[in-house]
């Protein structure tokens, strides 16, 4: 795909910390030095932690940056039809089987798997059932989630940020037994819809990338290109959170910090600007080189910050 066009699409559980907001950033700079469309989509597909309060204040943190995004803001509950289309292609082609393994089940499934699979793989329990074995699940009233028939396929692409990645492909849930879709499945059908032409995200999903390159094949739509970048680690050196102090717009305001000045320590973590210098996107974007980002993860609070 010769789009560069680009998206942000945060799931609104909860407030965005800085990790989130500078990849946010890096999305919009992604989509914007090249010219192109940036839009925002809202990932809702867990009605039970998904709250629109929490939506609201993604989106003014964002504008208090200074993003803009093209278009109305785009709900992936309101997309259910799409999704379920997906899945019903996919099934029509044979890929789609039940699978009522519990995590417990599915942990232990895991570990004493052997082959191509990468550990802690899904090695495809469910789909080796016998047409007895499968009816006395369904017997059991156990909620099945669809899962994809993979055929443990190996995938290849190569990232803007980390190179040739190539990893063979697990039995992945397509709908969850909660009757949701999961997420591989929506990502992968929003994305073409809002034709997204470059995915700017964390790297923490890269490896999830493969698993949507093979269901882009299937489904017969477009590739985009992939970007993973850094993420903002806490002093522990897990992801950024809540428990890791003032992470938030909101935490940082009540420090006497303003929006520009988050904007300032994130530019600093990405080498675009100078300790104490003042920047706006303005300026981001006239030095922004996607090459000479940084590769590895960011600490926050950075050294001498509060």
């Amino acid at each position: 795909m010769a789009s560069s066009d680009g998206r942000f699409a945060p799931s609104p559980s909860g407030p965005l910390h800085l990790g989130n907001l500078r990849t946010a950033l890096l999305a919009w700079l992604f989509a914007r030095s090249a010219g192109a469309r940036f839009v925002m989509r809202i990932e809702d597909l867990d009605p039970g932690r998904s709250r629109r309060e929490y939506e609201a204040a993604q989106l003014a943190d964002l504008a208090a940056l200074g993003l803009d995004w093209d278009g109305p803001v785009v709900r992936q509950s309101e997309r259910r039809e799409r999704h379920r289309a997906a899945l019903e292609e996919l099934r029509a082609s044979g890929r789609v089987y039940p699978c009522w393994c519990t995590r417990a089940e599915i942990r232990d499934a895991a570990s004493a798997a052997h082959g191509p699979l990468p550990e802690g793989a899904y090695p495809g329990t469910c789909r080796e059932l016998t047409a007895a074995q499968r009816a006395e699940r369904e017997r059991s009233g156990r909620p099945a989630a669809l899962r994809l028939d993979a055929r443990a396929e190996r995938i290849a692409f190569e990232d803007r940020l980390h190179g040739a990645v190539e990893e063979v492909v697990d039995d992945f849930v397509l709908w969850r037994g909660d009757d949701t879709p999961a997420y591989n499945l929506a990502v992968v059908v929003d994305d073409a819809d809002q034709r997204i032409g470059e995915i700017v995200r964390g790297d923490d999903l890269l490896e999830t990338t493969p698993r949507q390159l093979l269901l882009q094949r299937l489904l017969g739509l477009p590739t985009p290109s992939y970007a993973h970048v850094p993420l903002v680690l806490g002093a522990d050196g897990a992801r950024l959170a809540k428990r890791h102090g003032a992470v938030t717009l909101a935490d940082r305001a009540a420090r006497g910090e303003t929006p520009a000045d988050a904007l300032g320590s994130m530019a600093r973590s990405l080498g675009l600007a100078r300790a104490g210098e003042r920047v706006d996107l303005t300026l981001l974007l006239g030095r922004f080189d996607p090459a000479a980002l940084p590769r590895a993860a960011t600490t926050f609070p950075p050294t001498g910050s509060p």
